[in-house]
């Protein structure tokens, strides 16, 4: 009762009498009961839960916790027995909602329908964002899609009618500005079927990207198994300032960091310099944090997602947080496992790439390197929004240089494109004059969807194969993403940077330096860019774009034509025989880096995301063949002929031949696509064996009935050769950290005996000797 009278008290002395009584109400209601979101009202916010876990663990373990185990070790199926290592246990946890995106949603649901359950057991939801082409302009592009993608939407909806689904249709905007716009708060754990899910840290909330068997078990109401993850600690200090955004931040870390530098571990930021960002800026910081292969990020409750969340309609929950702030900030004296400090007053705005996230140049060196490293000078596109970039306060500041430079009669050298996050940005920025300004510099406005992105960009100025620059505020760069031409040099930044390199035209322009030339021959430099955090007025939710499941599903159809070559139901996969898989043949010894991209492309693929059997014609088209470094171009080892990947491994799979992929560093970085372990299962693969892999690839791979290894001396990589056969043995008496052996035996007669190391524990190697996770879960059922 003593602090519900403080926080009344407060509330009087901060805002005074006249509004005394909508704040009392608005205080005695935080100790009523809060719905996690308007769309929920019967599913309620559990802090006393999370309270009552994290004393438990607290207790037990003996010292101070860290905001991320608060929240994680709050969410544990059994607070009392879980044995809690970091980097080393299994927890087994009860996450409160699942989010999937319909590129990744359609095998999710086939997987919950063949579950055979009748309907979800936490809230969940569909987001139609990934299948939007850009091409002409939002409306066009939006409407082209509804008419291609029908069958799938169609699909979708009534999945979702009839499990209990909420459903966002196309044109909602993006999976992760819709969580943060209605589903995410302080102390949330949310598991998203994608890889950038991770954007809900900031508004304090612990997302993590998922494969979708991951989201079944959780739909299903099955604890959810993640190893116990460290925590990287990010001190920051300063304020941010002038040109330096809260993308420069993550930019940085990535720099550190490297694209497997945050493996296995969750980052917390923490320390002075956090309530410099607004909370959608510690959003762009959190989803980015994908590219370092971090479990997840996330920020402490703090004044800044008081605000967002008062300003999205959430004040309810604001009250209650404040309510609750102790177990939302790390404890004081927590320990980190390792410690990276930044100092926001001295940094610097950031450009990073070509081809990965983590190569990072300060924009006032990125000139002289693209020239010693013969990359294209001239910006011939310059792309912002997306999921990382696409806020309210991303446009006001990319609109305030533009204005700058149709005050002086300029517009974009570089061709421009603006992509809103969801409805509500794009309705309120258009409401404010934000997209008139954006248009009227040369930009084009897509749909609210991933677009360029993802690769769903019809891109017709450059040529295949053409050298060219492009400059985005996305997250991610690798080879060929965004427009399929393995010669775009794709570089990530700030919408503020990108905004003045497509006004420029050049990678040679540094704003804080160097001046433009008006059409009357004036100089002038850009002045720092300026924006609100949040709208002056309300958002403007724009139309109205979700579809509510029904109280009851049961009486619902969901039809899958079996003719359909975008959906297929799903057959269960084989069940482990009992015995050593012998004299695999190598489908593919993969030289370099291996993403999901390159495993399971998307763009022109992502149309058949819901049909395992064709889209497993994309199986590692991308990948690079040590053996003549060529994409797509490997040796039939029963035939002696090359052909492409998928083709060679469906002779195999007809043949009855078992084959395994040879993999480098941090395989299967990137996306949370669980087609690129679905694919190679399918196909006839058995095992992966590489020197690392990255998080949710591995559990992916796990979940589909493969064995991911790797070397225990990843000098092996070396020994293995193309044609070499290998079998992997041990497995009759496969058990938590033992190792399995192999013997690689060569064409010369010779053979080498290896150790190949795993991660599964005993949980996991039922699902491998079922077949798969799936299949483990109809056993217990029965």
């Amino acid at each position: 009762m003593a602090t519900y009278c403080l926080t009344v008290t407060r509330l009087q002395l901060a805002l005074g009498q006249g509004v005394r009584r909508l704040h009392v109400c608005a205080a005695l209601n935080a100790k009523a009961k809060v719905a996690m979101s308007r769309f929920e009202p019967s599913s309620y916010i559990n802090y006393d839960k999370l309270l009552s876990n994290v004393n438990t663990v607290r207790k037990r373990l003996n010292r101070p916790l860290t905001l991320s185990e608060k929240i994680v070790y709050g969410h544990l199926d059994d607070p009392v027995g879980q044995e809690i290592v970091r980097g080393s246990t299994y927890l087994r946890l009860r996450p409160d909602r699942v989010a999937m995106q319909d590129a990744t949603a359609q095998m999710a649901m086939l997987q919950f329908i063949s579950s055979g359950l009748p309907r979800v057991a936490v809230p969940s939801t569909i987001h139609c964002d990934h299948l939007i082409e850009a091409q002409i302009g939002g409306a066009q592009d939006l409407q082209r899609a509804k008419e291609v993608n029908q069958e799938v939407y169609n699909f979708l909806s009534s999945a979702g009618a009839k499990y209990g689904v909420g459903f966002w249709k196309p044109g909602s905007g993006i999976i992760h500005q819709i969580i943060l716009e209605n589903y995410a708060y302080p102390g949330v754990m949310l598991i998203g079927t994608d890889s950038h899910t991770p954007n809900g840290g900031g508004l304090g909330a612990i997302c993590i990207g998922v494969g979708g068997a991951d989201a079944v078990d959780v739909m299903a109401g099955i604890p959810w198994e993640l190893k116990c993850p460290k925590v990287i600690g990010v001190k920051l200090t300063g304020t941010l300032s002038g040109w330096t955004s809260p993308k420069d931040v993550i930019l940085k870390v990535a720099g550190i960091l490297t694209v497997k530098g945050g493996t296995g571990a969750i980052v917390e930021y923490h320390g002075p310099g956090v309530d410099s960002i607004s909370c959608t800026g510690m959003a762009t910081i959190c989803n980015m944090g994908a590219e370092i292969g971090a479990t997840t990020s996330v920020f402490p409750y703090n004044h800044r997602m008081r605000t967002y969340l008062e300003k999205t309609g959430r004040g309810d929950i604001s009250a209650l947080a404040d309510e609750f702030q102790d177990i939302l900030v790390p404890d004081p004296g927590c320990e980190y496992d390792q410690i990276i400090e930044i100092n926001l007053s001295e940094l610097k705005p950031h450009i990073n790439g070509p081809f990965t996230p983590d190569l990072a140049h300060p924009v006032s060196e990125i000139g002289k390197v693209a020239e010693k490293s013969g990359w294209p000078l001239e910006v011939k596109v310059g792309l912002i929004g997306s999921c990382t970039n696409s806020s309210y306060e991303d446009m006001g500041r990319a609109a305030s240089l533009a204005k700058q430079a149709l005050d002086r009669g300029l517009k974009c050298k570089a061709q421009f494109t603006v992509t809103p996050g969801s409805e509500q940005i794009r309705a309120t920025i258009e409401r404010d004059g934000y997209a008139k300004v954006l248009s009227d510099v040369g930009g084009v406005v897509l749909a609210n969807a991933c677009g360029p992105c993802i690769g769903q960009w019809d891109r017709r100025d450059v040529k295949k194969g053409e050298k060219n620059t492009i400059v985005t505020s996305f997250n991610r760069n690798f080879t060929a993403r965004n427009d399929a031409n393995p010669a775009t040099h794709a570089f990530v930044t700030s919408p503020e940077i990108v905004t003045a390199l497509a006004i420029a035209g050049t990678l040679k322009f540094n704003p804080e330096t160097d001046f433009l030339t008006a059409p009357n021959g004036e100089k002038f430099k850009l002045e720092p860019p300026t924006g609100d955090e949040l709208p002056a007025r309300d958002f403007d939710p724009g139309q109205d774009t979700y579809q509510h499941p029904p109280p009851d599903g049961c009486s619902l159809r969901v039809d899958v034509n079996p003719q359909s070559n975008r959906l297929q139901l799903l057959e269960p996969f084989d069940k482990w025989n009992g015995k050593d898989l012998e004299d695999m043949v190598v489908l593919i010894k993969v030289k370099g880096k291996c993403t999901t991209d390159h495993i399971s492309a998307a763009g022109p693929w992502l149309k058949f995301r819901g049909h395992l059997d064709n889209i497993s014609n994309n199986l590692l088209i991308g990948a690079v063949n040590i053996e003549n470094d060529a994409v797509n171009k490997i040796c039939n080892q029963l035939t002696g002929e090359f052909g492409g990947v998928p083709d060679v491994a469906r002779h195999y799979k007809k043949h009855g031949v078992r084959w395994v992929v040879v993999g480098d560093e941090n395989y299967g970085e990137g996306s949370s696509r669980e087609h690129a372990a679905l694919e190679p299962r399918h196909l006839g693969g058995r095992a992966i064996i590489v020197k690392s892999f990255a998080r949710i690839h591995e559990t992916n791979l796990k979940k589909q009935g493969l064995l991911p290894l790797t070397f225990a001396d990843p000098h092996d990589y070396d020994k293995i050769r193309p044609n070499d056969k290998i079998s992997i043995l041990g497995l009759k008496s496969f058990a938590p950290g033992k190792p399995l052996k192999a013997v690689i035996k060569h064409s010369d007669g010779s053979q080498d005996m290896i150790e190949l190391n795993h991660t599964f524990n005993e949980t996991q190697i039922e699902w491998f000797q079922a077949g798969s996770a799936l299949n483990r879960m109809k056993e217990l059922q029965n």
